[in-house]
């Protein structure tokens, strides 16, 4: 008799325990930075896409990603950002901040992103960089030149700084405004990170209406 006290005590237990845990609410698919960080424009709502051109996760968002970008009203500044963690990262963000300072980063962005990932291309040599992008209309020396700039350094620690601040441990992840981060995975996939990344634009949106008034 005692054991099945016990016995109907410990199911009691277990049923409470699964009910409690039924009516918890579920987590938010992102996370609010403890110290947000200061947009790039300000008066506008910052977007930030971090990614890797060696990433095929980033490589297969693009095609859902491009055409919501084009679609952004004027109140949403949205930028790109190469997460560097050492090795291939690194070369390959140094890779896209020239073609960003040259000004034709969105004119090869896709054809890069297809050398690697489709035609398997390294692109971790700077020579081999110049001798692709030449193929693509880019300016050799003008690249190399470039690459090798102390503005481009500069903006290698400024990037690196910002996925630090960001607190980053994979991509491809989004920022909203410098306050929320989540990825493709947590949002549950690509369309669900975009209408995620609407809901919290739309927040801050409101946000920034109600400290005006």
């Amino acid at each position: 008799m005692r054991n099945l006290i016990i016995s109907a005590a410990f199911v009691a237990a277990s049923l409470f325990g699964m009910t409690a845990q039924a009516t918890e609410a579920p987590a938010a698919p992102y996370v609010e930075l403890t110290n947000p960080v200061p947009v790039a424009v300000p008066g506008k709502i910052e977007v930030v896409e971090l990614f890797w051109y060696g990433c095929p996760h980033c490589y297969a968002f693009e095609p859902v990603i491009n055409p919501w970008v084009e679609k952004l009203p004027s109140d949403v500044n949205f930028v790109r950002i190469p997460a560097m963690f050492g090795g291939p990262w690194n070369a390959h963000g140094q890779l896209f901040l020239t073609l960003e300072a040259m000004g034709v980063e969105e004119k090869v962005h896709a054809a890069v992103f297809n050398a690697i990932q489709k035609e398997h291309k390294k692109l971790v040599d700077k020579n081999e960089m110049a001798d692709f992008l030449a193929t693509q209309g880019v300016d050799k020396d003008k690249f190399l030149a470039t690459f090798d700039s102390f503005a481009i350094k500069g903006q290698i620690v400024k990037a690196t700084d910002l996925a630090k601040k960001y607190e980053i441990t994979g991509v491809p992840t989004m920022i909203v405004n410098g306050k929320y981060r989540f990825d493709v995975g947590s949002a549950g996939g690509a369309e669900q990170a975009l209408q995620l990344a609407d809901k919290l634009i739309d927040k801050e949106r409101a946000a920034n209406k109600a400290a005006a008034n």
